[in-house]
């Protein structure tokens, strides 16, 4: 996976004044958009969006410094106007294109390397299982897409399932977990932007084919999947499981993300306040 993450900065690099499609790009990495966009947050603590913005600037300094005009390194770049290239090299430097041809005034972003390193030596628990083809069914809804904190159009979704909806899915649930997952799918991936949408379900795993027209189906294929238990504080102890996936596992390991839905369960412990065990399921296979 590390080669595949440098070839994709390569990528970046030699495109930075064409217009990027995250689609060609998340093929250099071997994995669906949404998964690299996860796997590159959880790396480098930035997204990907931010990232090309902030090397695209970055050239743009230096062209400027060169003594090209500020028009022509606008549009070089992408922008539309040069209005727009000024209020984003403004936000991003702190000071105006102008000032650096006029005081030579300079601000860099490096291109990113990936190399493994060793640190921790705190292992991550996880368990390979194999499951034939299933159908998740439950309600589901677009969503914005969110790498961080509390989706409150999730919390939206899980307040609006009635109680006919719940008994429905409880009378199809039988399969392992047995638990009410919240699953994600279907991301934008036309645009570098991570303010896209994807659909979220909340519902159960069920191998029946007949579902009530109260819930929505989404028939998953028979797949290897990668299952990290993890158990303390909520949601930090999940968040920091998801992160540690991507940004150590899956770059060590065997295995590689494929395109299907991921989902995870939480069963917060009634004697705990803000405590619960969750497993978060991977679909992979073999590199």
């Amino acid at each position: 996976m590390l080669k595949g993450l440098n070839q994709v900065m390569d990528y970046i690099e030699a495109h930075l004044t064409d217009d990027l499609s995250l689609e060609v790009i998340s093929e250099y990495a071997g994995v669906s958009d949404y998964h690299f966009r996860k796997i590159f947050f959880y790396l480098t603590g930035l997204t990907l969006s931010e990232y090309i913005k902030s090397r695209r600037l970055s050239e743009a300094n230096k062209d400027l410094l060169n003594g090209e005009k500020v028009t022509q390194v606008a549009f070089k770049y992408g922008y539309q106007s040069v209005d727009g290239f000024t209020r984003a090299f403004k936000k991003w430097s702190g000071f105006l294109p102008s000032e650096v041809t006029k005081k030579g005034l300079s601000k860099s972003f490096p291109r990113l390397w990936f190399a493994i390193s060793v640190k921790g030596g705190i292992a991550v628990e996880f368990r390979i299982e194999e499951k034939p083809a299933f159908n998740l069914v439950g309600v589901s809804r677009r969503v914005p897409m969110q790498f961080e904190g509390i989706n409150r159009e999730i919390v939206k979704l899980a307040e609006s399932i009635t109680a006919e909806q719940r008994a429905a899915m409880h009378a199809l649930q039988n399969m392992e977990p047995y638990e009410v997952v919240n699953a994600s799918y279907d991301a934008d991936y036309n645009f570098l932007k991570e303010e896209g949408d994807l659909t979220h379900l909340i519902g159960v795993l069920t191998t029946e084919d007949e579902v009530s027209e109260l819930l929505e189906k989404v028939p998953v294929k028979a797949c290897t999947w990668a299952v990290f238990p993890n158990e303390g504080p909520f949601p930090a102890t999940m968040q920091n499981t998801m992160a540690r996936i991507y940004a150590e596992w899956l770059p060590a390991s065997d295995y590689e993300v494929v395109n299907l839905p991921t989902f995870s369960f939480t069963k917060m412990n009634p004697e705990r306040n803000d405590y619960a065990y969750s497993e978060i399921w991977i679909p992979v296979k073999r590199k």
